[in-house]
């Protein structure tokens, strides 16, 4: 509660040893306590200085201060002084917001030191002690200094566990209340678990330290197979980049297969080991087919076709328009092509019905569709063909695309039935008879 409580001394043992009656409650070794005796009274002292020794203890010199004096000075008037304060002016400010950024120099570490305080007191300079952990857990003293500023930056500093405390002092040597801060200059830990969220065509890796560090960001590799030697990631894996997060993301990420990310974490001294954990993409059919809604939905394609058709509409902006009819094999091709710098893109139809050397009827309509960006050829057509083959007559349908698809205009519908893309079958309802793996 903060209030004081009294015991009865029963005995004074040496000079040194006290027992008491009881001991109250919440006393812990090293708590302030006091002795009453008739033989004593309280005094006042004035500190003068104090002075920080090597071995971490403090020299404090003070004059013992009676308040008598002050009234007597003062013809008889009675004398409180200002208890708000100490006598000889305002109490140094505490320091707060303290923090330390480790930089690399040339091979070399250095902090750089940044603290506040929550008023400004004229003559206050600030005293900053940095010790460094040994091995068995004690503390070494690395350097001291005094400033007027509220940065200070510490040089050529080696690896290891610190600890920065930053204080204010008046021009009397008194102290306000210290700021601490702990840093460490060494290579960062390794991720402690690293949480891999699904999503469609795509898997997001963020990792955790097991102790926050803001200094701290993350290497990313990715690969599709297990690397077994954890040494040979760099040369085998592929990297992604350096970031707190990372998204994986391409049409070649498919549902239903393992994908291994391999992580570490790096900073201005070094990079730890790296952790492997394995995800797939989302295995949710339904949200693929809404995915691929929304995907199609976006393509010229697919305005193009849920457009219905104008036949009192020509289109006056095309480039060329070539076709050519041919009574010898009866063939229909119709080609639409335009360039524009290094880009070009053609459009071809086919209509053809001919006599192989065997003497057999063959028909087959075609449209062919190519473009060629930045040197890669990209191409998607559609045929329908009926031929006369050695094993009897032969009927197909062919396409040729990154991605195909199917939808059902009814109602305005704009959902597929189905999806065909790199390798997979995506299907919003099937009604199997039989099924054979």
């Amino acid at each position: 509660s903060g209030n004081p409580v009294s015991v009865e001394v029963q005995s004074v043992t040496d000079g040194v040893k006290v027992k008491v009656s009881r001991v109250p409650d919440g006393v812990a070794e090293y708590s302030v306590w006091g002795l009453k005796l008739p033989t004593l009274r309280q005094r006042l002292f004035r500190c003068v200085s104090i002075r920080e020794n090597d071995d971490g203890t403090y020299a404090i010199t003070a004059v013992q201060h009676v308040p008598e004096k002050e009234a007597i000075v003062d013809n008889g008037a009675h004398f409180d002084g200002d208890q708000s304060g100490t006598v000889n002016g305002v109490t140094p400010p505490a320091v707060q917001h303290l923090t330390a950024e480790v930089t690399a120099d040339s091979g070399e570490y250095q902090v750089l030191a940044r603290w506040d305080t929550p008023k400004v007191v004229k003559g206050v300079s600030f005293l900053l002690r940095l010790t460094v952990t040994a091995d068995d857990g004690s503390e070494r003293l690395v350097s001291t200094a005094r400033t007027t500023e509220t940065t200070y930056r510490f040089r050529q500093l080696a690896l290891g566990n610190y600890r920065l405390t930053v204080r204010a002092v008046n021009a009397w040597g008194q102290q306000g209340d210290p700021a601490s801060v702990s840093f460490r200059i060494a290579a960062p830990a390794a991720p402690s678990r690293i949480e891999l969220t699904p999503g469609y065509f795509q898997i997001t890796a963020t990792p955790h330290l097991a102790v926050y560090d803001p200094t701290v960001q993350f290497e990313f590799w990715f690969s599709e197979k297990r690397i077994t030697d954890i040494r040979k990631v760099e040369t085998t894996a592929r990297y992604l980049g350096t970031a707190l997060y990372w998204i994986a993301a391409s049409i070649n990420i498919k549902p239903g297969h393992d994908y291994y990310f391999y992580v570490r974490s790096v900073n201005t001294v070094g990079k730890s080991a790296f952790v492997e954990a394995v995800g797939q993409p989302s295995d949710d059919a339904s949200g693929y087919l809404d995915f691929f809604k929304g995907e199609i939905g976006k393509t010229h394609l697919a305005q193009e076709l849920w457009t219905q058709i104008d036949n009192g509409q020509l289109a006056p902006d095309l480039t060329e328009i070539r076709t050519s009819i041919t009574d010898v094999s009866n063939e229909i091709t119709q080609t639409v092509n335009k360039k524009l710098e290094d880009q070009s893109a053609a459009i071809q139809q086919i209509q053809k019905v001919q006599v192989d050397t065997n003497n057999n009827l063959n028909s087959m309509w075609a449209v062919k569709l190519q473009q060629m960006q930045d040197g890669r050829l990209y191409i998607a057509g559609i045929g329908a063909g009926i031929e006369n083959t050695p094993d009897g007559m032969q009927s197909q349908v062919l396409l040729a695309a990154d991605r195909i698809a199917m939808i059902n205009p009814a109602n305005g519908n704009t959902k597929p039935m189905f999806v065909g893309q790199g390798d997979q079958i995506f299907m919003n309802e099937v009604f199997l008879k039989r099924l054979t793996a």
